[in-house]
């Protein structure tokens, strides 16, 4: 693996794009946004930006500058941090803040910030004026190799999570590796959670590369870090390829740990599990189920646990969750994967290879909340 920066192209036919990944490439965000929307150095570029309060200062502000400096007319609109951003009301504000900029449909919006902004700004750009163009600017590592990726857009519903939504493929992703030197410890923590997922469900070699740089991860190398960020996209660039609207089932596989996380989530209450913490815990109870279907033995259950602790990830439920069985299916049966009442689990038969599985006992589900080993 090289350290350079990298280009990681996501092939949707006329849906496709480019994600730029370097340290310190976020000056070049006037050029490279040029490119992607077809403009040229003499053709006028209007920027709506969605940040928030955590990301306005550095991040956004230095994108500004960047957009002004290139002679871009631009307006920085900032959200509250946080889930609470997600919602119908936040986005009829930046409706209005969209009509009083006079955006038409060569506006673009761009999204700097976390997943929250990014599928904020998103939504608000597959709707308005049935579409904007759109770029991506993740600021933490969970959106960089995660929600950036793939065109999921969207805001939450009183009754449920990402209820209303759309996919909308972005015209680029800009990944500056070195914003990620601001994220607090453990939300940079949580977002390795879904990195080391990437290696469980697609690539045994980029799990044994994490497992060879531990200490590069833990003090955030910006070498490892590229290349860990650049791999991931790859990653997830092939599965959006193959089903980017989720109608085939091959999109399921990034879902691995999510069946127990959201339910973990759920139930001690949103916040107090940050959402890659729950992942990892959802991951080893997802191992322990696939270790008790016979689909794979305990060293393979060993590498996950000892490469989560290694980066100081949590492995074991709550102990105020490991008797509430009835609670933790009745989230479950809510997961998207479910069909007809079945619970669907994405489960490996070794590091690298998962399979979407049904038809499992209840109690064997809840059985492997505790490691029985």
């Amino acid at each position: 693996m090289n350290s350079s920066g990298q280009t990681v192209h996501v092939d949707l036919g006329s849906r496709s794009y480019d994600i730029s990944i370097d340290a310190g490439n976020l000056p070049l965000i006037a050029e490279l946004s040029r490119s992607w929307l077809g403009r040229s150095p003499d053709q006028p570029l209007r920027c709506f930006v969605v940040t928030d309060t955590n990301v306005l200062q550095p991040h956004a502000n230095a994108v500004k500058m960047a957009l002004s400096g290139a002679g871009a007319e631009v307006r920085v609109v900032c959200v509250k941090a946080g889930e609470v951003s997600k919602s119908l009301t936040e986005a009829s504000d930046l409706y209005d803040e969209l009509v009083d900029f006079r955006a038409d449909r060569k506006t673009a919006v761009l999204a700097v910030g976390g997943g929250v902004v990014g599928d904020l700004a998103g939504f608000i750009a597959a709707t308005y004026a049935r579409g904007l163009p759109f770029v991506q600017i993740p600021t933490t590592l969970l959106a960089m190799v995660d929600s950036s990726v793939g065109g999921k857009t969207g805001v939450n519903h009183p009754k449920g999570k990402n209820l209303i939504g759309a996919f909308y493929q972005p015209a680029g992703v800009l990944i500056d590796t070195d914003t990620m030197a601001t994220l607090p410890d453990r939300e940079y923590r949580s977002g390795l959670a879904e990195v080391i997922k990437y290696g469980v469900i697609q690539d045994s070699d980029f799990f044994s590369y994490l497992e060879e740089n531990i200490s590069g991860l833990n003090e955030r190398d910006p070498a490892v870090l590229r290349q860990v960020v650049s791999r991931c996209c790859e990653l997830k660039a092939q599965v959006v390829k193959e089903d980017e609207h989720e109608t085939t089932g091959v999109r399921a596989i990034l879902n691995y740990g999510h069946t127990y996380a959201h339910a973990f989530e759920a139930l001690s209450g949103y916040g107090a599990l940050l959402h890659g913490e729950a992942v990892s815990i959802g991951m080893v109870c997802g191992s322990r189920l696939a270790r008790s279907l016979g689909r794979i033995g305990d060293g393979e259950i060993q590498r996950q646990v000892e490469l989560l602790q290694a980066v100081q990830l949590p492995v074991e439920v709550p102990e105020e969750l490991l008797t509430k069985h009835d609670d933790i299916l009745s989230c479950m049966l809510l997961d998207k994967k479910t069909v007809f009442g079945d619970l669907k689990f994405v489960l490996p038969d070794r590091i690298g290879h998962v399979d979407t599985i049904g038809g499992i006992d209840s109690k064997m589900i809840v059985d492997c909340l505790a490691d029985s080993s």
